[in-house]
């Protein structure tokens, strides 16, 4: 392309871009928009606030998501190790929870409940 064409092409960009800027400038959308920008910074201002010390008051984690710091960590609490005990057969099961393939056919073929009460721990 030569740089006659490329600098049409540019200023044909350019013409369109003023053309959209004055067409935003008689929004009233917009208007109220930088009308409300201007009060607030005013009233920032008035009070020796910034828009930061306004955004921790609403929401004091959006801090930590914008300088991209860790969450506290949450410590899970270990489940509890439960033991059945079939009385017909004597065999034991130890498990810490429901998802135990043998566990899950006592409890078919004898019931919940019943499973339930063969539960030593």
């Amino acid at each position: 392309m030569s740089r006659l064409a490329e600098f049409r092409k540019l200023e044909q960009k350019m013409a369109d871009q003023l053309a959209e800027l004055e067409s935003m400038k008689g929004d009233s959308g917009l208007q109220q928009e930088m009308d409300f920008e201007n009060k607030l910074r005013a009233l920032l201002g008035e009070y020796g606030f910034s828009l930061r010390n306004v955004i921790n008051l609403l929401d004091p984690h959006a801090s930590r998501r914008s300088t991209g710091e860790a969450a506290p960590k949450v410590v899970r609490i270990a489940r509890n190790v439960k033991i059945y005990k079939n009385p017909n057969s004597g065999e034991l099961i130890e498990t810490k929870g429901g998802n135990h393939r043998q566990l899950k056919e006592w409890k078919t073929e004898f019931g919940a409940d019943v499973v339930e009460s063969w539960r030593t721990q």
